[in-house]
């Protein structure tokens, strides 16, 4: 019998995030907070170009071993086996191949349906690496390899964790709100994507980024940017999204839920609980 202390098992995420895992993927967090912002608060100099070659790698460097990190010590924690590694790399090739379908024309994004369900049924930390590995998939696919490929991996880790952390609803509240999350998401993932090299072209001087000026005004000048030249490719990302949640999003998450009980991922005191409902 389910609890109210209890919320039912299809409800709670299907491979929950242990202590370390939690403290790496706060780390590759921060790097990536840190890849997008440190522009506005340092002056990038004359010897940096717009297209990021020069550091890029060194996200991909630090990104890589990181999201194998916390694989690793989901393993090591027991909170990942097997079938759940072979889940995620199963996930993350159809993420591809739907990325390969619209590789980013008019700003569609098919992959997003994947992430966005993949990171609410097997949890934020399974999100967060579902969603860069999808990308890194898609790219290799595409021919999509370049310095912005270390931004989007970053921005789609981050639509697949904060699609794990989203409220435990059910039902038609639970389409509702990860079909507006998409949304959300959607135009979250575009303004980030921008600040790859944004801070290094040169545009109008109201959208410009201007070293050494103040975080507040450039933020300004960032935001009316976005608005006129990227607003119309992030919107139909977003609502292409919505649209696939809320006409497949019931019997997807059905199935990804279902597939995850009958290979028993979780701790074995939640399988027993499962049996015993």
């Amino acid at each position: 019998m389910t609890t109210a202390a209890q919320p039912p098992r299809d409800l709670v995420p299907l491979l929950r995030l242990r202590a370390r895992s939690a403290v790496l993927l706060a780390l590759v967090s921060l790097v990536g907070l840190a890849a997008y912002a440190w522009p506005f608060v340092v002056d990038p100099g004359a010897a940096l170009d717009t297209s990021h070659s020069g550091d890029a790698p060194w996200f991909f460097v630090v990104l890589l071993p990181l999201l194998a990190a916390v694989v690793v010590a989901e393993l090591s924690a027991g909170g990942m086996d097997a079938k759940a590694v072979a889940l995620l790399g199963m996930l993350a090739a159809i993420g591809a191949a739907l990325r390969a379908l619209g590789p980013g024309a008019a700003g569609l994004e098919p992959s997003f349906i994947v992430i966005v369900l993949g990171g609410r049924v097997f949890g934020r930390g399974f999100g967060f690496v579902l969603g860069a590995v999808t990308l890194f998939a898609g790219a290799m696919i595409t021919g999509g390899v370049g310095p912005w490929l270390p931004f989007q991996m970053f921005a789609a880790g981050w639509v697949g964790l904060f699609a794990g952390m989203l409220p435990q609803w059910r039902g038609r509240r639970e389409i509702g709100l990860l079909a507006a999350y998409s949304i959300v998401a959607g135009l979250g993932y575009g303004m980030l994507i921008n600040l790859w090299f944004w801070p290094f072209a040169a545009y109008a001087p109201e959208v410009t980024y201007v070293a050494g000026d103040s975080v507040v005004e450039n933020l300004h000048r960032y935001a009316v940017f976005w608005a006129t030249t990227s607003l119309g490719w992030d919107v139909p990302r977003g609502v292409l999204t919505a649209v696939a949640v809320v006409l497949a999003g019931t019997p997807l998450l059905s199935a990804l839920r279902r597939t995850a009980r009958r290979a028993h991922f979780g701790s074995p005191e939640e399988d027993a609980m499962t049996s015993a409902r």
